[in-house]
């Protein structure tokens, strides 16, 4: 049963100024439509911008513990619906069902979070250099945050952004993806269900290039958070830095597993698998390059060979199901072209690199787990985010060889290494270059009280979610405070 998503403008849900709407597919059953949506015009974004802006001043002055307790009831909410809106993200972005569980699980972890940052949101005192002085830093909300979310983790990733900037005592207006609105309007009605004042959260649905963009760009917006494509980000970092607009932006990677000839090759495979193959190679930290030791280059080469094989691709509701779809034909398209660049510039194709037809899966968007070996590094499956179940293999005789090709691609998101050398493990944590490092670990599994960012083009501006350090250092800002009570003209350095 297809549901209808409309826009949330002041505390309702009303369709857009001209009526028309797009429609949300299943990818892993293209017959199916999650969802008929509102398709929104720049009139609509205008509604949603000055119901924000009507809101800030009251909830600016709601004291940040009361605004903690919404959040606190908005995860009550979440974990009495995990179930069903984790089959939700599964429906309508493609994921398998564990991963849509562990979507809604990560919001509800940042909403517990952020409630508690109610209580912290410190600031700091300091000694004045006169007397009869003292002097404080305080935080204070940025105002109307532009909120624009991919459809990786449709649930997650508004809730990182959301709740950050709730708690500071911004307003938000959300764009969500396109693919994923259903997940986005049911994490919006959560917070409406939780006691959220009109006005404080809006959400308008329509295409990044028109309406996110009109959106960011906005007069009256603040502020804007973004995760999503380089292309777009480093777009949107060119217009708004003109514009003296802050501006996180989390974009793409090309991250990468060291696999030393002195790891543990069984857990070093299934840290390949889950982060190479989990979510259909659809992270921003999925580990699309494996750097492994010239010592166990070709038994690790058939070892995940093998194990890739095994894996079930389907329907993300199904228990046997491994590897769901990729989101959309187009993803599928691009994905299928990089696949061929492989071949062409001459790697290996190991295994894969078809797209999947059996059964129901001839209506969905499935590409069969595809490694490439005999990759160099200068080939563009190795530098370049494909985004899709697609692992490009590369040899290195040793660590130094290996952090500089983990190093040598213009991102720099999560790298891991697998060994037991407690010195191998140290320097490779000194030296790669990611906002992120995994020791025996995969690219996959950060958790949300440390920030989440990346360096070089993968990332600008502040880190999502954690606290002092991350989120909470984007969506708020420092005001410092002198105060004099010597009754007199004092003059700092000049009365010294």
């Amino acid at each position: 049963m297809s549901i209808h998503v409309r826009n949330f403008i002041a505390g309702s849900w009303v369709e857009s100024r001209d009526g028309r709407t797009f429609v949300s597919l299943n990818p892993a059953d293209t017959r199916k439509t999650i969802a008929t949506v509102s398709l929104s015009q720049k009139e609509d974004v205008d509604r949603a911008v000055f119901a924000a802006r009507q809101a800030f001043h009251g909830w600016r002055l709601t004291p940040a513990p009361r605004r903690g307790e919404i959040l606190y009831r908005a995860g009550e909410l979440l974990i009495g619906k995990k179930n069903r809106l984790g089959e939700l993200v599964t429906s309508e972005m493609g994921k398998v069902l564990p991963e849509g569980l562990g979507d809604v699980q990560e919001a509800i972890d940042m909403a517990f979070f952020m409630a508690g940052e109610g209580r912290r949101l410190y600031g700091e005192t300091a000694p004045s250099e006169l007397p009869d002085k003292d002097c404080k830093t305080v935080r204070e909300p940025i105002g109307v945050m532009a909120l624009v979310t991919p459809w990786n983790f449709p649930i997650a990733i508004p809730a990182w952004k959301i709740f950050a900037a709730l708690i500071c005592g911004n307003t938000v207006v959300l764009k969500p993806s396109s693919l994923t609105p259903a997940c986005a309007a049911a994490l919006v009605e959560v917070m409406e269900e939780a006691g959220l004042p009109a006005g404080v959260l809006n959400m308008v649905c329509g295409p990044g290039e028109e309406i996110g963009e009109y959106l960011a760009t906005h007069a009256d917006i603040d502020a804007v958070s973004f995760t999503g494509s380089c292309d777009a980000g480093e777009r949107l970092e060119g217009l708004l830095g003109g514009m003296h607009r802050p501006v996180a932006a989390e974009m793409g990677g090309k991250n990468a597993i060291i696999i030393m000839d002195d790891a543990d090759l069984s857990l070093a495979l299934e840290g390949v698998l889950w982060g190479g193959f989990g979510t259909s190679g659809q992270r921003c930290t999925a580990a699309s390059r494996i750097v492994v030791h010239e010592n166990i280059y070709e038994p690790f080469i058939e070892k995940l060979r093998v194990a890739s094989q095994k894996l079930r691709l389907g329907g993300g509701l199904r228990n046997e199901t491994h590897v769901g779809p990729v989101v959309s034909e187009q993803q599928l398209k691009k994905i299928m072209e990089y696949i061929e660049i492989g071949i062409v510039e001459g790697a290996q194709l190991v295994t894969g690199g078809n797209r999947f037809t059996d059964g129901d899966c001839a209506y969905g968007y499935f590409i069969e787990p595809t490694i490439f070996a005999g990759v160099e590094p200068g080939m563009r499956i190795a530098r370049e985010e494909i985004f899709g179940p697609v692992v490009s293999i590369l040899k290195s005789s040793c660590l130094d060889e290996a952090i500089s090709i983990v190093n040598g691609v213009p991102f720099g998101l999560s790298a891991s290494i697998y060994s037991r050398n407690v010195n191998v493990t140290a320097r490779a944590e000194r030296d790669l270059q990611t906002g992120l490092v995994y020791i025996n670990a995969s690219t996959i599994g950060a958790e949300i009280q440390l920030p989440f960012g990346g360096w070089k083009h993968s990332g600008s501006g502040h880190p999502e979610a954690g606290g002092k350090g991350g989120a909470l250092d984007f969506y708020s800002r420092i005001k410092v405070i002198y105060r004099d009570f010597s009754g007199k003209l004092q003059k700092a350095q000049i009365d010294k």
